[in-house]
């Protein structure tokens, strides 16, 4: 049975060294959000270069994010989109999204991003009753009791063959608890779902605080 690597210090560090390439932008975006006490919603820095080989393999031109926060996942995928290429943003925050928009037109992608400000599942619903789409990727990292509707609304929205990735899987090892409560119960259902569905082809990876990956079948 294989075992995962303890995120020591040094483990962080040494993924934050080789576990993607960062460019400059990422590099700035990323430090300057460490210094906010809500930093830990920003993901890591592997987390930002899986996404980018992600929107590559898939040869995605279309893209949803779900939670945007200050922008280091958008800038990570938009980079590797086309020059065509369109993503669409979705956060209730327009105090950390100006913060985003900033390092988008500072990493010369803010013409591939559009952002809407309102509640996730109300753009959703929207651009499903609009007839949006399809997409090839949906990107979830929000408010984890929306999970389960983000997660519906991201497999009308997908092409077949598209994937749904959705962050903070494992809420740091409590899903796996005998009693999970709050957060950790509500991922832990998700998980279960996902592995069920049969709908999608789905593979659990320890990324970060775990990334589910749910290809439409």
């Amino acid at each position: 049975m294989g075992h995962m690597v303890e995120p020591s210090a040094d483990v962080l560090e040494y993924l934050a060294k080789f576990g993607a390439r960062e460019s400059a932008v990422q590099q700035n975006c990323r430090r300057e959000t460490s210094a906010r006490s809500d930093a830990n919603m920003q993901i890591a820095p592997e987390q930002g270069g899986f996404l980018g080989l992600l929107v590559r393999m898939l040869g995605a031109r279309r893209i949803v994010e779900v939670g945007s926060f200050t922008g280091y996942s958008a800038l990570s995928m938009a980079a590797a989109l086309p020059q065509d290429g369109q993503l669409v943003a979705l956060d209730v925050s327009k105090e950390f999204t100006d913060i985003a928009q900033r390092f988008w037109k500072e990493g010369g992608v803010a013409d591939k991003i559009e952002l809407r400000l309102a509640p996730a599942q109300v753009s959703l619903d929207a651009m499903i009753a609009g007839g949006e789409g399809p997409f090839d990727l949906v990107f979830i990292d929000a408010d984890k009791p929306g999970y389960d509707g983000y997660y519906e609304a991201a497999l009308k929205l997908l092409r077949q063959g598209g994937v749904v990735a959705l962050d903070n899987m494992l809420w740091s090892g409590r899903v796996a608890d005998a009693h999970p409560e709050g957060s950790a119960a509500l991922l832990a259902a998700l998980n279960a779902k996902i592995h069920g569905d049969q709908r999608v082809d789905m593979a659990l990876a320890s990324i970060g605080d775990g990334l589910m990956l749910a290809r439409k079948r």
